[in-house]
């Protein structure tokens, strides 16, 4: 791994805000450069606390580098509680962005910089108000092997049920930025709803400082998970949520399956019933495997995502080819 200059002479400063959005932690002695973010999404809230509480944390843990820690990547997005901006765009489709285009652009191009200049990238997510996501860390399939396996190493850093690897060809996304950059990025989902999980925030606390151990940027020894579902997904558009299961009718919702629940090809994972005609769809898993994506609000209209299905049954690393 990338380890601290030890010609370092400079003490660096204890931690610097640049704005409410934003902090800088440095340690006294250079080393590398750690991006961590929350808030793409407008409507995922745990990762900005999250965001925030390590901010006020690592002052005092920090040995070696830097972190810098952006709480709200999109505020506007944030100030109306919802995905996308008030221009209607999701960040997360629109990197590396334009800082004089639209609201989201010139937020997308502001931390598609920071990506650039980082060392090692995290972007913490949840399923916002939209979706709920049983925990997992995720990464690109980077095509260059050497990023690959120290975005792998860094997923394991984090104590969750799930690693997901996925298609490296997606534009427009935050590790796109990333990948172009070969920057290696890992990404985190756990959650969503309307509720707050303070179970999420405490997991992504403990991950992130577990892989500042990894990065050996704060003392000791870091935890490497082995008893995940460990599913590389090398097909087409595997990692898109907003594609899986696309719902046959308008109506509302009623999943018969649970987070976490490993479900057999052709189970009923719920139905979709319209009041107003009195019609009634029932909806069927097409793969047997792990439901690891569920819609969190009920009213669904044809073609939005109903949920999602790892296909993995046994802990272990598995891998799925084109």
């Amino acid at each position: 791994m990338t380890q601290p200059n030890p010609l370092a002479e400079e003490p660096i400063m204890k931690e610097n805000t640049e704005n409410e959005q934003t902090s800088v932690i440095t340690a006294t002695q250079r080393g590398p450069a750690v991006l961590i973010s929350a808030g793409v999404h407008g409507d995922e809230y745990e990762p900005m606390v999250a965001a925030a509480e390590l901010a006020a944390t690592l002052p005092g843990m920090l040995t070696y580098g830097q972190v810098t820690i952006v709480k709200v990547v999109n505020p506007d997005a944030y100030g109306h509680g919802t995905r996308q901006g008030s221009d209607g765009l999701d960040l997360a489709r629109i990197c590396p962005g334009d800082l004089g285009g639209a609201v989201s652009e010139a937020y997308a191009a502001r931390i598609s910089n920071r990506i650039k200049q980082a060392d090692y990238y995290v972007d913490m997510h949840t399923g916002g108000l939209t979706y709920e996501i049983h925990p997992l860390a995720g990464y690109m399939l980077h095509p260059n092997e050497a990023v690959l396996d120290v975005q792998r190493q860094m997923a394991r850093c984090f104590d969750v049920p799930v690693i997901w690897g996925t298609d490296y060809r997606p534009q427009g996304r935050t590790l796109s930025v990333a990948r172009d950059a070969n920057v290696p990025a890992v990404y985190l989902e756990f959650g969503g709803g309307a509720g707050f999980r303070r179970e999420v925030v405490n997991t992504y606390l403990a991950g992130v400082i577990n892989m500042l151990r990894f990065l050996g940027m704060i003392t000791g020894e870091a935890i490497k998970s082995s008893e995940s579902y460990w599913l590389e997904d090398h097909r087409p558009d595997s990692g898109y949520l907003q594609g899986k299961m696309p719902s046959p009718a308008e109506g509302i919702l009623m999943t018969q399956v649970a987070l976490g629940e490993m479900v057999s090809a052709g189970q009923c994972f719920g139905r979709i019933f319209d009041p107003v005609s009195g019609v009634s769809h029932s909806v069927y898993a097409e793969l047997g495997g792990m439901v690891f994506l569920k819609r969190a609000i009920a009213k669904v209209k044809p073609g939005e995502a109903l949920g999602g299905i790892l296909p993995i049954t046994q802990k272990g690393k598995h891998t799925i080819y084109e």
